[in-house]
């Protein structure tokens, strides 16, 4: 199988060896490493495998590697596909593609994060429920042989009670967007299909809430703030639901994505807010402790995302300028092209416990 292949490959990383034979490893002997790791892959069959990028020649450059990236990707969001059943008007990752890595090379990346420092590992769309085959093994994937925390964003549509029997095991966190408890602002934001006296949008995340209670996975919500939900008092509904976390996030434009511009998809442009209004919902919601606000110059560069080609997104010049994917040159090296800014990071509490009880 792929992923004890890949176990076998990596764990030659940490594993000691007997005392006859020469330590073999990426920090001991890089090039020693590099070699022997051709040989393994060399002998494996699966269409997917590439030879490891990350893979470094240098001592220098193997403690820079650990010393500067290993702190700054201890969360990555993992676009798996842009691909969405909604139409969200004011959306900044949209359809441009359908592309999707295949089940092989997404592990394969999952590894290199693992292998950089990531302790979480967030997959998000598009809606990522569309590929649900794929999210699960990924999800199991990242528990089971990378040792990470696993959070989805989705929009609740599509989760079924089969899916979470099956996988629900392997999800610390499940987020689902709700940006109104009125179903005709949600009919008009698009989130939702059909119209206000059609719209179910609360309704499925009622049952995802539910279905989050009965496996013992812990509820998210994110909330987009714009021009149509700002003055909303969600605190009764907020209460009832009682997330684990709130995200609210000030409506972001970048440019290529939702700017209005020839190839954007969308213009969110008559859905922005001021901050100062953006600061009157928080305020009006300041009693929910779980609230985490999220102003644009808070949340635009403070994200590390990978897209569906497993390449950094740098939002720093208000679009998303692609680095090389990290199965061409590694994390280090797409990392720097990323434009993450980590104390912001930090600053807006992106460490905290992710992790479920599992006991």
């Amino acid at each position: 199988k792929l992923s004890t292949q890949n176990s076998r490959i990596y764990s030659k990383l940490s594993m000691p060896t007997k005392q006859h034979q020469p330590q073999l490893s990426l920090r001991s002997s890089p090039i020693g490493f590099i070699r022997h790791t051709k040989v393994i892959l060399a002998k494996m069959k699966h269409s997917a495998i590439v030879l490891l990028p990350f893979l470094l020649t240098t001592e220098t450059s193997v403690s820079a590697y650990t010393s500067s990236v290993e702190n700054r990707v201890k969360s990555v969001n993992y676009f798996i596909s842009r691909e969405c059943n909604y139409n969200c008007k004011f959306c900044f990752h949209t359809q441009l593609n359908s592309k999707k890595l295949g089940l092989g090379r997404a592990k394969l990346g999952l590894q290199l994060l693992q292998h950089s420092g990531t302790e979480k590992i967030n997959f998000a769309g598009g809606e990522p429920f569309l590929n649900p085959e794929l999210l699960g093994e990924l999800c199991q994937y990242a528990v089971e042989e990378c040792n990470m925390a696993v959070s989805i964003i989705s929009n609740g549509s599509l989760i079924k009670p089969n899916w979470m029997k099956r996988y629900g095991e392997y999800v610390d966190i499940l987020g689902v967007s709700i940006d109104s408890f009125d179903p005709a602002t949600n009919a008009a934001i698009g989130r939702g299909n059909g119209e206000e006296s059609k719209n179910q949008h609360i309704n499925r995340a009622l049952k995802v809430r539910e279905l989050c209670s009965q496996n013992d996975i812990l509820f998210k919500m994110n909330t987009v703030v714009c021009n149509l939900n700002h003055l909303e008092d969600m605190n009764e509904y907020v209460t009832q639901l009682d997330p684990y976390r709130w995200k609210a996030f000030q409506v972001l434009v970048l440019e290529g994505e939702n700017a209005g511009g020839r190839n954007d998809l969308r213009d969110a442009k008559p859905f922005q807010i001021s901050r100062d209004k953006f600061d009157a919902f928080c305020k009006r919601h300041s009693k929910q402790a779980m609230l985490v606000p999220e102003p644009n110059d808070v949340m635009q560069n403070s994200y590390l995302l990978l897209d569906e080609e497993l390449r950094f997104l740098d939002c720093s010049g208000n679009g998303k300028v692609p680095s090389q994917s990290i199965l061409e040159v590694g994390v280090e090296r797409a990392l720097s092209q990323a434009g993450f800014d980590h104390d912001m990071f930090r600053q807006r509490g992106g460490l905290y416990e992710w992790t479920r009880d599992r006991s």
